[in-house]
């Protein structure tokens, strides 16, 4: 039986992974923080020496929403390349077969054509208020790509859109949007106070399930073999506004006349509008999980764990 390593196994995507598993004939190891820090070579190297991986599904990194990019860039930037240098070249030392490794569409050119697609990716700069990010994960494609040119490594790269469901991080203000979300309806409701949204509530975003991730990203381990990387994304119909994610987010709260809109707060970029012509063109039509019932989903599981989840 071949050895999945998942490094950010913890995370709400390693842990969509740990639900599905059984589902494959995969020995799967999960990483956390505890088993090394993977921005530390031997830490990582040591890691890798214990488990020898067949497969690495690539999850770890330094993440966080728009606000966070926003103010701490060299951090994000620092950690971000470090762990992904250590990981890939680990990856060659001990001879992994394959490597599967998650990037994100804030990579992407700010000034672009949409919908964007795989060719776009280093078009341009990307937008400023994550530029340190995105530029550390542009540099793990370029990367995957160096391993493929010079020693024929099968180190391929997923780009998923905006990536929600339980176990997330739902910090405040360093919480992707969703989660963020979700923990303010919850404290504003508590407190009796507005659902105040930071921005306008007008920018669009395509949102994907972690679970559906996971499972197009264990296709990915068995399939896709290209180093151009591949957006993985539901249709572009599917695009919604932030404003809309926040609605009905209330209504699961039952608390939807309470929204307001915060617009002295930076909204970001206003749209990041993805093709998954490739996807369907090599997978098919895949039956994404719908934006309520998702949301649906992590509500509850937040309301279930908030005394123990990552706030």
């Amino acid at each position: 039986m071949k050895t999945i390593l998942v490094t950010g196994g913890n995370g709400m995507v390693g842990h969509a992974f740990q639900k599905i598993q059984n589902e494959y004939t995969y020995r799967f190891i999960f990483l956390s923080r505890k088993d090394g820090d993977l921005s530390v070579f031997s830490e990582c190297k040591k890691i890798f020496k214990k488990y020898t991986p067949n497969v690495v599904i690539h999850l770890a990194a330094n993440v966080g929403g728009l606000y966070k990019n926003m103010n701490f860039k060299v951090d994000m930037f620092e950690s971000n390349i470090q762990i992904n240098l250590n990981v890939l070249k680990c990856c060659y030392l001990f001879d992994v077969e394959k490597v599967v490794s998650c990037l994100s569409t804030c990579i992407f050119p700010d000034q672009t054509e949409y919908p964007i697609t795989e060719k776009d990716l280093h078009n341009g700069p990307p937008h400023f208020s994550n530029d340190a990010y995105a530029y550390a994960k542009r540099m793990l494609d370029v990367h995957s790509c160096a391993y493929f040119q010079q020693y024929g490594k099968k180190f391929v790269s997923v780009i998923p859109t905006n990536i929600y469901g339980e176990h997330d991080n739902y910090h405040l203000e360093d919480a992707h949007v969703i989660p963020a979300l979700i923990h303010k309806c919850y404290l504003s409701k508590k407190e009796g106070k507005d659902f105040a949204v930071f921005g306008s509530g007008k920018p669009l975003r395509q949102f994907i399930y972690s679970v559906d991730l996971a499972k197009l990203m264990m296709w990915c381990v068995e399939n896709y073999e290209d180093v151009v990387p591949i957006i993985l994304s539901p249709n572009e119909s599917d695009e919604i506004s932030i404003g809309e994610v926040a609605r009905q987010i209330a209504k699961c709260f039952d608390y939807d006349d309470r929204i307001s809109f915060d617009t002295s707060r930076s909204d970001g970029q206003y749209k990041k509008t993805a093709s998954n012509q490739k996807l369907i063109d090599l997978y098919g039509e895949y039956k994404f999980t719908s934006l309520s019932d998702g949301i649906s989903k992590s509500v509850e599981w937040f309301q279930k764990n908030y005394n123990i989840l990552r706030k």
